[in-house]
């Protein structure tokens, strides 16, 4: 009989891609000297301390008490310890690692067992583990019980921009320690940006110095190594951005030379939305024709690949906006002369990506690199080998374009995965609401990417959508996304949660009946409702998706229609 699936009250998230009782559903003691037997290894044996105190002292009380559970209560049947065995113990954290993980725990003896390929994936053994045990005073756990699971993703992961609005490092730890809860694996940290410049280079410390907020509100070197090696305890690669060409207005704080349009009002009143500086306040362009320009950026390069060891690297190349190469005079001259802002952009591109890939680093860019309509590069100017790109535009048809074109995709598309949207815009001035009947982008959340998106929206988008099975291969996986222009610590986890999670099982086991085919989203609102109320147990400010009375009323939340 299948478990986990909530019909039980036995509930994991995400939910893992086989699990199933070997006896009738029950429940044996946790042994007060309960242990767990790992082997030795800096970040798993931390980790598996990590689990031990949770599952001691986080004591659970489920919503929906268990039923059809046969609770033992009997000491001789305690369960005294979990050991684990690992494969390969020095297989580094990557893309693709392999985190298969079974997980026995017999209904009639004192010894669990999880084996795992690797040591990331005896982590997401010990997540599912935890969440097995509940009960107060007293601790219970699961017995009889069989898991197999596997991703169906390899990448699973959440961008958090800390430009915009800054994000203390206690609120990027908690964010990544909540992404190992849910079993998901790159925090794609969108450094900086035109409005701020927070990360301390030190071949180039006049850019955090003179482009952050302040000296409260940067990142330096030891916070960037403390946040790495915490993810790496947890199971969660950091991916660094450093946007560019585009969105470095605060670059020129400290290099005013080297980037066109910077501090000019976004869209000036005599232009036409085609001839605008920015998509939104903020300008700011490196110029491809300033030698200095890869001066500067060949730095940032070196620091970035010094401070994080991760193989991706995030090189942006989003939102090259016209008008702001057109304001500068030696752009001018050289489009005068015959030139296109395309082969500005092939400049860019063709001096920095083979200086990235010199570091064993493969580029991720935004689709717009490829994909835009005035601004793009040749194919030839990215091999496919050394670049991956990010789709966050026209939902399963960019997806369908890029691999498509040959390259591998990761997926964020905006009409789904954007978790910043139907916030309202941030623009002092606009007059879209003083009306009585409010226009229609008002109507749908007041943002160019409304409405928001709720969980089930998340949950069913189905991100290989339209796709080959070989062109499925491509989709690497897909992050969901916050852009901070209107949220920072005080909104973090209420954004973030528990509407991330919802991505996190379906790339991890999908958003359909694995036998059925049809898609789970309506005994999943139950499961994740109780795994919300978990997660604020755990410190997570997840915010509700229903109302408490609809789990103490099963189905009487429902539709009939």
């Amino acid at each position: 009989a299948s478990a986990g699936g909530g019909g039980n009250g036995i509930n994991v998230w995400p939910k893992p891609r086989i699990m199933s009782w070997t006896t009738q559903p029950r429940a044996n003691l946790l042994s007060p000297s309960f242990a767990i037997s790992s082997p030795k290894h800096f970040y798993l044996s931390s980790a598996a301390n990590r689990y031990l105190k949770l599952i001691k002292t986080e004591h659970h009380q489920p919503l929906v008490t268990p039923s059809l559970i046969n609770i033992t209560t009997s000491s001789s049947s305690a369960l005294h310890t979990l050991f684990i065995t690992v494969e390969s113990l020095l297989t580094p954290l990557q893309h693709g690692v392999n985190e298969t993980y079974t997980l026995s725990i017999p209904a009639d003896a004192s010894i669990a067992n999880l084996t795992a390929h690797t040591v990331w994936g005896a982590m997401r053994g010990l997540e599912t583990f935890s969440q097995l045990v509940w009960g107060k005073p007293n601790l219970l756990v699961a017995s009889g019980l069989y898991v197999w699971d596997s991703p169906l993703f390899a990448h699973r992961g959440l961008m958090v921009d800390t430009s915009r609005n800054y994000y203390g490092v206690d609120d990027i730890l908690r964010t990544i320690k909540t992404m190992s809860f849910n079993k998901m694996n790159v925090f794609h940290w969108h450094i900086t940006d035109s409005h701020s410049f927070p990360l301390v280079l030190p071949s180039e410390p006049d850019l955090a110095a003179k482009g952050s907020y302040g000296h409260d509100m940067q990142y330096s070197p030891d916070d960037v190594k403390k946040i790495v090696e915490f993810g790496l305890t947890h199971g969660v690669r950091v991916l660094p951005e450093i946007d560019s060409p585009g969105h470095t207005g605060s670059w020129a704080e400290a290099y005013p030379e080297i980037v066109t349009c910077a501090n000019k009002f976004w869209w000036p009143a005599e232009s036409n939305w085609t001839n605008r500086l920015a998509s939104e306040p903020g300008t700011g362009h490196l110029n491809p024709l300033n030698p200095k320009t890869y001066k500067i950026l060949k730095n940032v390069i070196n620091d970035i690949v010094n401070l994080f060891p991760e193989a991706f690297y995030h090189a942006g190349a989003d939102e090259i906006i016209p008008g702001c190469w057109k304001a500068d005079s030696t752009i001018q001259s050289f489009l005068s002369n015959g030139g296109t802002l395309s082969q500005l952009l092939e400049k860019f591109v063709g001096s920095t990506l083979p200086y990235i890939v010199f570091f064993n680093r493969t580029v991720v860019y935004w689709e717009d690199v490829l994909l835009d309509d005035n601004v793009n590069v040749r194919p030839s100017f990215l091999p496919k080998e050394h670049t991956i790109l990010q789709t966050w535009n026209n939902g399963p048809n960019n997806t369908k374009r890029i691999v498509d074109a040959g390259y591998r995709a990761i997926v964020s598309s905006s009409e789904f995965y954007y978790l910043d949207c139907g916030h309202g815009d941030f623009l002092g001035n606009d007059s879209q609401y003083d009306q009585l009947q409010p226009s229609s982008s008002a109507n749908n959340g007041g943002s160019w990417c409304g409405p928001f998106k709720t969980w089930q929206t998340i949950y069913d988008y189905d991100i290989t959508y339209g796709l080959s099975e070989e062109e499925a291969k491509m989709v690497l996986g897909g992050e969901v996304a916050l852009w901070s222009e209107q949220a920072d610590p005080k909104v973090l986890d209420v954004r973030l949660w528990p509407r991330t999670s919802a991505m996190a099982e379906t790339l991890w086991s999908g958003n359909r009946d694995e036998e059925t085919g049809i898609k789970r989203y309506a005994q999943a609102t139950d499961r994740l409702n109780e795994w919300r109320y978990r997660m604020v147990s755990r410190g997570v400010g997840a915010e509700p998706i229903q109302p408490l009375w609809c789990l103490r009323n099963p189905g009487m939340c429902n539709t009939a229609h």
